[in-house]
């Protein structure tokens, strides 16, 4: 029995630490433990590990399928595909099958590196650590080994400088050119060659045959990941020719029906249709707004491209992405709407809008007329509004006329084999409101000029020409919209090809004109 001047053990102060080693907290856990404790241990350290992998190579998934990667996880998708170690029944968060990244672009990983600078190789080499400390399956070990041989040798020829990297750089193209066109059996067999010649007393040149050694083995590395590359391309293919063949047999099946339909009632193809395609006499509108290049830039990029495809190994896919015309502006929902979906009174509009647009668009523009989005910003005065909330900018499609000028100085320095630059001559707008469709507030114009300047004044400087913005004003429900256009006189005449025109019709604003040509009399 214990005394009563003995203090418990659980009122006893806390011993105090101090700085020497023999003072530190010790651990909880016995020194020696029995056998089934450490098993518990490690297999719950491992569970851990291999938790923390997995959780690594989703997230880089999810990363690359949203199009922000990091340099590590182009190499994790690669690795994904082959993984032994994979679940085959993981789903990603939208039920799909591809948490093995099997829909996704995989890069070749000795090409992708070639890509990378100093910066974004060293992060690269700090994550391929990471992955070769929680990597257990030795084809995956050999995979991040590979992946870090690669990288050293990357910082190494972006790092080294000075008359060592000199002397090596020397003899860098001989050695590419001797082991390029080798296999991995003979860079193998190299290799313990060039070892061998190492640990012998022979007198030779000790720096060359290191780098040829390393060298050797970095081959070896991107001769590893390419055979690897091409394996997932072929098993890849291999699964697209099946679902192909899945997706032609369904189209049979479905197709079936009808074909013996048709049969029993005896009907045969026409012999008589045209099948060819009707050919195109002028350039398309959306045509007219593709950036052109030179022929120099255009033989550059193809030289890019296909040393690109050169030091891949195939070629990457392009996604694809739709755009928007600049000149589509879609109205907004009420902001006092409490629903996600617009009225239906609103669609109706949206989709008369749009089909006036569509309809224009497919008139096409003439050969010396091009598309015009040149937008201004202006404010609309709120008291024009009339408190509408649901006000909308309306939806456009302009074109600016462009031409030569053949006055004096033109035709006495450029001909029509060298013509000179193209100007603007006219506009055409048209501005699309089928809301006021059926009504009398026809939509109007205005010029607005800034810094008081007047009608037929210039203030720009020698070889500048004015500008001024043409304001289009209709009301409730539209806000204005202003277009910045060169500012001379216009021709107000009636000729065919130069008349003036200015007119509402069916829900369009159509405002065309050109500029008054000057004659220069002696």
């Amino acid at each position: 029995m214990a005394n009563r001047g003995d203090i418990p053990p659980w009122r006893k102060p806390a011993p105090s630490y101090s700085r020497g080693p023999a003072s530190r907290p010790t651990s909880s856990i016995p020194k020696k433990r029995s056998a089934p404790v450490d098993e518990q241990e490690d297999a719950w350290v491992a569970g851990e590990d291999k938790f923390a992998l997995r959780q690594a190579k989703k997230k880089a998934i999810l990363r690359v399928k949203a199009g922000r990667q990091e340099p590590i996880d182009l190499f994790v998708v690669t690795l994904a595909t082959i993984d032994p170690t994979r679940d085959i029944l993981d789903k990603d968060e939208d039920g799909d099958e591809d948490e093995n990244g099997s829909t996704l672009e995989i890069p070749d990983p000795a090409g992708a590196l070639e890509d990378f600078n100093l910066a974004q190789v060293k992060e690269l080499a700090t994550e391929v650590d990471a992955y070769l400390k929680l990597e257990k399956h030795p084809t995956n070990l050999d995979y991040w080994e590979n992946i870090k041989l690669l990288c050293n040798d990357r910082i190494s020829k972006l790092t080294n400088s000075g008359p060592s990297a000199r002397g090596v750089s020397s003899v860098a193209a001989d050695v590419d050119r001797l082991l390029g066109s080798k296999t991995f059996g003979e860079l193998e067999k190299l290799e313990k060659q060039i070892k061998g010649k190492l640990r012998s007393n022979e007198p030779i040149d000790t720096d060359y045959w290191e780098h040829l050694l390393n060298s050797a083995q970095v081959y070896k590395a991107r001769s590893k990941l390419r055979s690897m590359s091409r394996a997932i391309v072929d098993k890849r293919l291999d699964t697209l020719r099946k679902q192909q063949k899945q997706d032609a047999d369904n189209v049979k099946e479905r197709l079936r029906p009808m074909i013996e339909l048709a049969v029993s009632a005896g009907a045969r193809p026409a012999d008589s249709a045209s099948y060819d395609p009707e050919p195109l006499l002028k350039v398309r509108a959306e045509d007219k707004g593709l950036q052109s290049l030179d022929e120099d830039a255009f033989l550059r990029s193809v030289t890019d491209s296909r040393r690109r495809i050169l030091r891949l190994g195939y070629v990457s896919a392009k996604k694809k992405r739709v755009e928007k015309p600049k000149s589509l502006i879609f109205p907004q929902p009420s902001a006092g709407m409490g629903s996600r979906f617009a009225a239906p009174e609103e669609e109706n509009f949206q989709q008369a809008a749009f089909a006036l647009y569509e309809r224009e668009v497919g008139r096409g523009m003439m050969e010396n007329e091009e598309i015009f989005t040149a937008e201004e910003s202006v404010i609309t005065p709120s008291e024009r509004l009339k408190g509408r909330s649901e006000a909308r900018k309306p939806l456009f499609f302009n074109r600016v006329q462009m031409g030569y000028e053949w006055n004096k100085y033109n035709q006495t320095h450029y001909d029509h084999e060298n013509p000179p630059p193209k100007v603007v001559q006219g506009y055409k707008f048209a501005i699309f409101y089928p809301e006021l469709a059926g009504t009398y507030e026809a939509p109007t114009y205005k010029i607005e000029r800034e810094g008081g300047r007047k009608r037929g004044q210039s203030f720009a400087q020698a070889g500048e020409e004015d500008t001024c913005v043409i304001r289009f004003i209709a009301g409730p429900p539209y806000t204005d919209i202003a277009f910045r256009i060169i500012d001379k006189e216009w021709d107000y005449s009636a000729k065919r090809e130069r008349g003036f025109r200015s007119n509402f019709d069916k829900g369009i604003l159509t405002l065309s004109f050109q500029f008054k040509k000057i004659y220069y009399r002696k």
